[in-house]
C-alpha cells in the first residue's frame, strides 16, 4: 500500500448538541462518516483507509462502514492529536509511503482537493488544503473591538492534510502529548516544509447544527434528477394484535390483519420510494408469499427501498404520508410518527410529514372497518 488514508472518527462533537457523535448523524440518508470515507475509498490513487473511533462507538462504526473494504479499526486518544499518532502507529506495518489525514466530519470532499495535495508531496514533506480568508478579522476583549487584524498571508485549514508517512510519524511521536489542533501544526513544530494546496468551500466541516443543514442542502444540490413517486396500501381490522401506524404502535382494540404488521403508512412510504425509483412495489421485493415476511415488522421494507435510493447515489428528499380512518385518532401520535419514519429512512424530521384525515363516515374507513394509507415520496437522483 503506497497511500493510506487515515480517517479520524474519534471525537464526542459536544458542540453539535446531538444525541450521536457527529460523525454518526444522519445526512441524506446516511451517516455524516460514511459520506466522508466514500471519496476516499474510491480515490484511484489511495490504496488503503482505517479509521480512528472511540471505544464506544464501534456498533456505531461497523453500520456506518458497511460495504466498505477498509483496514481494522484503531481506538483514538483523549486529544486528536494522541487519535492521529495512535493510527499512524498502527500503520507502522503496513509502511505507506504517503497518508493523508482526513477528519470524519467532513463530508463533502471532492477529488479535485487530493490530487493537488498528494503532487506537493513531490516537493515538500506535507501539503495542507487551505482558502483564504475573505472576511476583515477583529480581535475583541470583553466584546469591545481592540484591534483590526491584517487578513493578508492567512488561510482557513482543510483536510486531508497530505504527508511523508515516516516524516510526520517521526513528527507525531516527538510531540506526544500535547494538543496541537491539525497536523500541519505537528509537521510545522517539528520542522517539515508544508506546502498549500487549494481547498474547497464545499469541503466544511461539521461542528454544529447549521452546518449539518448546509451539507445536506449542497448534497440534495448535486443531484438534478428528481423524482415522484406515490403510493397506496389499505388493511382491514382483523385480529386482537398491536396495531402499528408509521411504525408507532397505537393503542387501539384491535391491529389490522396482513402478512406482515401490516403498518399502512410505512407500505404506502415503501411504495411511494420505490415507484419513484421505478422499481416495482413493496409486493415485488417482499411476496406475501414469502413466510419470512410473516408479522414482520415494516421498518424492514421501508429502510430497504431507502437502501435502493442509497445505491443509486441518491438522496430522499421528502416523504408525506396521510392516513385515512375515523380510529384511532393520529394527532396524538403525530410527531412520534414523523420521527420514526425519519429514524428509519436516516433523515431529518422536517423532511417527513404525517397527516391523518377521515371520509366523514363514507366507505370502508367511515365504517370503521379498516385504514387506508397514501404517501408521496420526492427522490433525488445524479
Amino acid at each position: 500500500m503506497r497511500t493510506v488514508a487515515l480517517v479520524v472518527a474519534a471525537g464526542r462533537g459536544t458542540r453539535l448538541g446531538a444525541d450521536l457523535p457527529k460523525q454518526y448523524l444522519p445526512l441524506a440518508g446516511e451517516a455524516v462518516i460514511r459520506h466522508s470515507l466514500r471519496p476516499l475509498a474510491d480515490h484511484p490513487e489511495i490504496d488503503g483507509l482505517k479509521v480512528v473511533i472511540h471505544d464506544d462507538d464501534r456498533p456505531l462504526y461497523d453500520q456506518a462502514a458497511a460495504g466498505f473494504d477498509l483496514l481494522e479499526p484503531v481506538l483514538g486518544g483523549a486529544t486528536r492529536q494522541e487519535s492521529v499518532r495512535r493510527g499512524l502507529e498502527s500503520l507502522v506495518d503496513v509502511a505507506p509511503e504517503r497518508i493523508l489525514i482526513h477528519d470524519g466530519a467532513r463530508p463533502l470532499l471532492v477529488p479535485a482537493v487530493v490530487a493537488p495535495a498528494l503532487a506537493a508531496l513531490e516537493t515538500a514533506a506535507g501539503a495542507v488544503p487551505v482558502l483564504p480568508v475573505v472576511d476583515t478579522l477583529k480581535r475583541e476583549q470583553d466584546g469591545i473591538v481592540t484591534a483590526t487584524v491584517s487578513r493578508v498571508g492567512l488561510y482557513r485549514a482543510q483536510t486531508p492534510q497530505v504527508f511523508r508517512f515516516a516524516d510526520i510519524l517521526k513528527a507525531h511521536r516527538e510531540a506526544a502529548g500535547g494538543d496541537l489542533t491539525d497536523d500541519a501544526a505537528v509537521a510545522e513544530q517539528a520542522g517539515l516544509t508544508v506546502r498549500l494546496t487549494a481547498g474547497a468551500e464545499e469541503n466544511l466541516k461539521i461542528t454544529v447544527a447549521e452546518d449539518l443543514a448546509r451539507a445536506e442542502r449542497i448534497l440534495h444540490g448535486r443531484l438534478m434528477d428528481t423524482r415522484v413517486g406515490n403510493g397506496i396500501d389499505v388493511h382491514a381490522f382483523g385480529p386482537v394484535r398491536p396495531l402499528f401506524l408509521c411504525g408507532v404502535e397505537v393503542p387501539h382494540e384491535t391491529g389490522l390483519a396482513g402478512h406482515s404488521d401490516a403498518d399502512v403508512g410505512l407500505h404506502a412510504a415503501t411504495d411511494a420510494i420505490l415507484g419513484a425509483l421505478g422499481e416495482g412495489d413493496i409486493g415485488q421485493h417482499f411476496p406475501p408469499s414469502d413466510p419470512r415476511w410473516r408479522d414482520a415488522a415494516s421498518d424492514r421494507f421501508l429502510r430497504h427501498a431507502a437502501d435502493r435510493v442509497l445505491a443509486r447515489r441518491g438522496a430522499i428528499a421528502h416523504v408525506d404520508i396521510t392516513l385515512i380512518c375515523e380510529r384511532p385518532k393520529i394527532g396524538p401520535h403525530r410527531e412520534a410518527m414523523r420521527a420514526r419514519v425519519a429514524a428509519i429512512l436516516g433523515i431529518t424530521t422536517e423532511r417527513v410529514s404525517v397527516k391523518a384525515t377521515t371520509t366523514d363516515g363514507l366507505g370502508f374507513t367511515g365504517r370503521r372497518e379498516g385504514i387506508a394509507g397514501q404517501a408521496t415520496a420526492t427522490v433525488r437522483l445524479p
